[in-house]
């Protein structure tokens, strides 16, 4: 389970971030990242619909999304806030899919960041 530090609550942070950050689309997730200040830690939310299906499938994509995020935070990942939406097709997807796309998703972010003249739309 994720820390209470390293979790998004509030509808309007889910919204903004949502809005205003920058989108990495997969397969079976859209993840949306967005910057925070420097030195805070890592926050994350996920939004898993109707459309994943059955509650103990969305449970069991939620909780592997959140595997995913605490293994993101042990490698160090900071001063960031990411929004994970699963699609349909996360249902059906294989943890091993489901972890590439999300880290995926953070490295990129981080590759970016690292970058002085790259700009990542949305933040």
């Amino acid at each position: 389970m994720l820390a209470k530090a390293n979790r998004i609550t509030s509808a309007d942070d889910y919204r903004v971030i949502v809005r205003r950050g920058a989108k990495v689309a997969g397969a079976h997730t859209v993840s949306y990242l967005r910057s925070r200040e420097s030195g805070t830690d890592a926050r994350f939310g996920f939004i898993v619909s109707k459309k994943v299906g059955s509650a103990v499938r969305r449970n069991l994509v939620r909780r592997r999304l959140k595997a995913v995020c605490h293994e993101a935070l042990r490698d160090g990942i900071a001063d960031v806030d990411v929004v994970v939406r699963a699609l349909p097709s996360a249902a059906l997807a294989d943890w091993t899919e489901i972890r590439a796309e999300v880290l995926g998703a953070l490295h990129r972010r981080r590759s970016r960041a690292s970058t002085p003249a790259a700009h990542v739309k949305g933040e």
